[in-house]
């Protein structure tokens, strides 16, 4: 399995890249918000030869605007992957299954030539979850054991830790095929 992390603003610039094949970065949240350090984060991870993923924190509402926000905010490159992050935000709301389904398919019209993935913690997936849409593959996080989420569906990535740093794993032989199926190979 491949390895990598996501970043944010919480982490530095010029983080450690050994040994990763892949990073996400978050690029916007909501209507309003963009990473500061989005486009030194990607060239580090650009830099590395990575495979670069963006993502976008999901808010209810709005959703054709905030997937215009993201595609407008993220770095447009064949081959990089785009993500939608559904979870719990500050003010105790989530986005409901049609949101997050809505907000995945107007990405993927505005974007059809990157791969869309959902992620959610395995908490959304088992029990927010009713649609198990996840766009064009999904990004699990359960933190536990690299490459064993606690679920039954077919997963792309896998988040297992973020001690010291979001960590992940990819279900991918090598990154030349993660690169071709990022490529949408």
């Amino acid at each position: 399995m491949l390895r990598g992390i996501d970043v944010s603003a919480f982490q530095s610039s010029d983080y450690r890249t050994d040994g990763l094949s892949f990073v996400f970065v978050k690029a916007t949240e909501g209507r309003t918000y963009v990473n500061p350090k989005l486009a030194a984060q990607t060239k580090t991870a650009r830099e590395a030869g990575l495979v670069v993923g963006f993502y976008h924190f999901l808010w209810p509402g709005n959703l054709t605007e905030q997937a215009e926000y993201f595609v407008a905010k993220a770095p447009d490159r064949p081959g990089d992957i785009l993500a939608v992050d559904w979870e719990t935000t500050g003010g105790g709301t989530y986005a409901s299954n049609a949101e997050k389904d809505r907000f995945i398919r107007k990405v993927k019209a505005l974007r059809p030539d990157n791969r869309v993935i959902l992620y959610c913690n395995r908490h959304f997936w088992l029990n927010v979850d009713t649609t198990s849409y996840a766009g064009d593959g999904l990004w699990i996080a359960d933190y536990g054991t690299a490459g064993k989420p606690r679920i039954e569906a077919p997963w792309r990535f896998h988040q297992y830790t973020d001690d010291p740093v979001d960590t992940n794993v990819a279900r991918f032989a090598d990154r030349a095929a993660l690169r071709e199926w990022a490529a949408g190979d």
